[in-house]
């Protein structure tokens, strides 16, 4: 039998990534119950609580983690302050998810990964592509071999600098102190975890990364190179102040190709000497709902092993350090 436990969530920092990808999943879905949430500004917070009819909110995030109503946490605030939450979070006995990146570097990491492994705790981490069907059907035709033996992926990414990027307006994204790559943190950290579970874990990665056109001070230039333990290859440039915008994976096997975007919503299309598929899979309105679904089953129903772990979101952190070349 089914246990019926209901799992009450709060969320500390309901910016805007709650708004539509995150929050509305939590609150929908069958078996979890969004009570609360925190933003130090009290009318955002007021704000955000009514129109989302959530029966609690804080502007401190103590009175958030320690409220005894609050089963679990999810820390949706910028990556900087991940790992204060978190460890807060671990010494209140609560389950977690993180946004991703987990925190700013490996070694942040690995601090907050110890303290949920030693408290025995549930950590997640926000990488939802891992659930999104459009990547699970690109994992089942690598499980059956259609491109035969896989010998390759590459990855360009790049965009054309925003305004913003251009205004020398203050953008945490872009300052070197809370994500030193700046859009590579943010946008990178997605595909290279994506890669770890397609194709197995990197276990060798080298790069090199600059600041090319002085728009800000986080990393806006990186290229690199990448070994998985099954010695599939990987390459990937991403250059955030390019004339157009590219965002293409290519997975090279011994009978074919797949090709797919990591963010924009295109085909995946399958090209092989027995096989040819071109599939349009739509994402849920709310993103992260597949993800967070997951969690309820591994939690709840306890029929499901989440894909996106603080273990694995751990090994994203250590490939992106050693692409920049922090270890």
């Amino acid at each position: 039998m089914e246990d019926k436990k209901i799992i009450k969530w709060g969320i500390i920092g309901c910016g805007n990534v709650t708004e539509v990808k995150s929050g509305p999943a939590y609150k929908n879905t069958e078996g979890f119950e969004l009570i609360a949430v925190m933003r130090r500004d009290t009318e955002k917070a007021q704000d955000y609580a009514k129109r989302h009819g959530i029966k609690k909110c804080y502007t401190n995030a103590d009175d958030l983690i320690n409220d005894d109503e609050v089963d679990a946490i999810y820390i949706a605030t910028p990556p900087d302050t991940h790992k204060l939450y978190a460890l807060k979070v671990a010494e209140a006995g609560k389950i977690c998810c993180i946004e991703k990146p987990m925190t700013p570097s490996y070694t942040e990491s690995l601090a907050v990964y110890n303290v949920f492994k030693e408290k025995q705790l549930p950590l997640f981490v926000a990488y939802y592509r891992r659930s999104l069907p459009r990547f699970t059907k690109i994992n089942e035709w690598l499980k059956h071999q259609y491109i035969g033996e896989v010998r390759h992926i590459n990855w360009h990414f790049s965009k054309p600098a925003s305004d913003l990027d251009q205004s020398s307006t203050y953008n945490w994204r872009t300052d070197a102190r809370i994500a030193p790559a700046g859009y590579f943190d943010d946008l990178a950290s997605h595909g290279l975890d994506l890669f770890n579970f397609l194709l197995g874990d990197i276990k060798e990665a080298h790069g090199i990364s600059l600041n090319q056109q002085k728009n800000y001070t986080a990393k806006d230039a990186i290229t690199a190179c990448w070994l998985h333990q099954n010695n599939v290859t990987g390459s990937g440039t991403w250059n955030f102040d390019c004339h157009d915008s590219l965002d293409k994976v290519t997975i090279y096997g011994s009978d074919g190709n797949i090709e797919f975007s990591i963010f924009h919503e295109n085909a995946i299309v399958l090209e092989s000497k027995n096989k040819k598929e071109s599939l349009f899979i739509d994402n849920p309105k709310h993103i992260q709902l597949y993800h967070v679904e997951g969690m309820r089953n591994m939690l709840i129903h306890k029929n499901f092993t989440h894909p996106s772990t603080g273990l694995s979101a751990l090994h994203a952190n250590w490939v992106m350090d050693k692409i920049l070349g922090a270890l």
